[in-house]
């Protein structure tokens, strides 16, 4: 089957270099010469681990190939996928169907013969409607169906789960688009992994409302950590008992900064603005959207109380600002707000980021970069743990501890322990959701 992927951003990659694994034969369209010539040459503008090696595979056996060329990329297509950014709209908090509408009218223009048009990209519901119109109105001989295939990625496993899902969503209104559909994703149908097929409007929802129910999730898992630190509770042993229980399960059950990322943030807000459209307040998603943005405050005035009072002059060594490990991407992430506090507050903030830099570097303006955490530590007043890479999970506390100016850590990923910074020397150790250990200058430990 020849397919088209429209968008070479981070779910048009990687579902364009998957399904060519598949078997099909898919051409990758985007806008931007330059990236389409990066991607020729096999290098990968985006850090997904293995993609690379994924993507030099299937261009090696021909069935993979990136273009500029809408047209010529569209002959013979039997799937066009489209996959291009929906970003929160600016003022409302809607997504913005910018970008999809009119790759919609250009694929309609293009296309010369029947083929299932199918939004890969996060919309509101009713979007694929829209979608159909645009086409009609854009070509009105062509022959086509549309059909809506939301994505579940997470980034930095996207590949593992684009070849073993949870389950694949395909909203459809023709036998035809569903016979197609099937026919794309007709491997894992032989594994036997789930697929809903549904109508339109419920595939489009059904991604909005797992997103929000995760995002609910951490939130909710952030405010009974709150919660633990007064009552002095230990939120780690809290998650492990609910997280026992079948009708909860274990996942997303991690207190940290706050959620971040290309998803949730945008997808929350997009599904409270739908609420808001159909006169049904999402009131839960609204307030975990309330909620999460007052965890990075939290965090913030955790830090400030560790330093005394005053990032002034202080030297604060940062591990970890890509919103989670394993990606580049540092879309929402809680360090976007946490480290221009640090700095706004007057510390001089070196930062230590396996992928983070390349982003990082604009949207971070006035931090050092530096290769690893015993570096950062040097004379430092105050070391963050704000991304849980591998490279921080199994630090020498007691080294950095020595170099530091003061020994003092922020762990807001639950890494490490109370007993593990005691033991290292430190004199300062937080947490978040758990009993956190400040030892008076000069006593030793216990």
């Amino acid at each position: 089957m020849k397919i088209a992927m429209i968008g070479t951003g981070y779910v048009g990659l990687v579902s364009g270099v998957c399904f060519s694994d598949f078997g099909h034969d898919v051409v990758c369209v985007d806008k931007d010469p330059a990236k389409i010539e990066m991607l020729k040459r096999g290098e990968v503008p985006i850090f997904e681990p293995g993609l690379d090696v994924l993507l030099a595979k299937n261009v090696a056996s021909g069935r993979l190939s990136f273009s500029t060329d809408l047209a010529a990329a569209l002959e013979g297509v039997q799937a066009v996928f489209i996959a291009v950014g929906t970003p929160t709209r600016r003022g409302d908090g809607h997504a913005d169907l910018t970008y999809v509408m009119a790759a919609a009218e250009e694929v309609a223009r293009a296309l010369t013969g029947y083929a299932v048009i199918v939004t890969k990209s996060t919309v509101p519901v009713g979007t694929n409607r829209q979608v159909k119109q645009a086409v009609k109105k854009a070509n009105p001989a062509l022959e086509f169906d549309v059909a809506s295939n939301p994505e579940f990625l997470r980034e930095g496993a996207a590949i593992d789960d684009f070849m073993k899902p949870d389950r694949v969503v395909l909203g459809v209104q023709t036998e035809r688009a569903d016979e197609i559909m099937r026919e794309v994703y007709r491997p894992l149908f032989l594994r036997d992994f789930p697929i809903v097929t549904t109508d339109l409007e419920s595939a489009e929802m059904i991604k909005y409302a797992a997103n929000a129910f995760l995002a609910t999730k951490i939130t909710f898992i952030n405010e009974i950590a709150a919660l633990c630190e007064r009552t002095g509770a230990d939120v780690k042993q809290v998650a492990k008992g609910i997280g026992l229980d079948g009708r909860i399960g274990n996942k997303f059950l991690h207190a940290g900064p706050g959620y971040g990322g290309s998803c949730f943030p945008k997808d929350t807000k997009a599904l409270a603005r739908i609420g808001q459209e159909n006169g049904l307040p999402m009131q839960i998603t609204e307030t975990v959207i309330k909620v999460n943005e007052e965890m990075k405050e939290r965090m913030i005035d955790k830090l400030r109380d560790l330093v005394d009072g005053s990032f002034n002059g202080k030297i604060v060594a940062v591990l970890g600002v890509t919103f989670k490990p394993n990606t580049d991407d540092m879309r929402a992430s809680p360090a976007l707000k946490i480290v221009p506090a640090l700095i706004g507050g007057g510390a001089k903030v070196r930062v230590v980021d396996p992928q983070g830099r390349a982003e990082g570097e604009a949207l971070l303006p006035g931090v050092h970069w530096v290769d690893d955490a015993y570096k950062a530590a040097q004379n430092a007043d105050l070391m963050v743990i704000l991304t849980q890479w591998n490279e921080f999970r199994a630090l020498d506390l007691q080294k950095i501890a020595r170099k530091m100016n003061q020994p003092k850590l922020a762990d807001l990923r639950n890494i490490y322990s109370e007993r593990d910074a005691r033991r290292a020397g430190f004199e300062a150790y937080v947490s978040v959701g758990r009993r956190d250990y400040i030892r008076d200058a000069g006593a030793g430990p216990s």
